[in-house]
């Protein structure tokens, strides 16, 4: 069971949060994504509808996940 749950807290850890802080971040990553994919589909059909909408996500997204992303406090110092 305790390896069982070290599966649950490592990835969470790695990146300086708690399995439901991780959560609540995993999940809003997926609701944009799913709403810039749906976007994305309304636009395939009518382009002049959400013209920006998935440039705008992806931007966010790569600001979340890759500029801001480490909650470590050593994450933040300079190497």
């Amino acid at each position: 069971m305790d390896k069982l749950i070290e599966h649950f807290r490592a990835h969470p850890a790695s990146v300086g949060e708690t399995y439901f802080e991780h959560m609540g971040v995993a999940l809003s990553f997926g609701a944009a994504l799913l709403a810039a994919g749906l976007a994305c589909l309304v636009h395939a059909f009518f382009p002049f509808l959400f013209t920006t909408t998935a440039r705008r996500a992806i931007a966010d997204l790569h600001r979340r996940v890759v500029t801001h992303r480490d909650r470590r406090p050593e994450a933040g110092k300079a190497a």
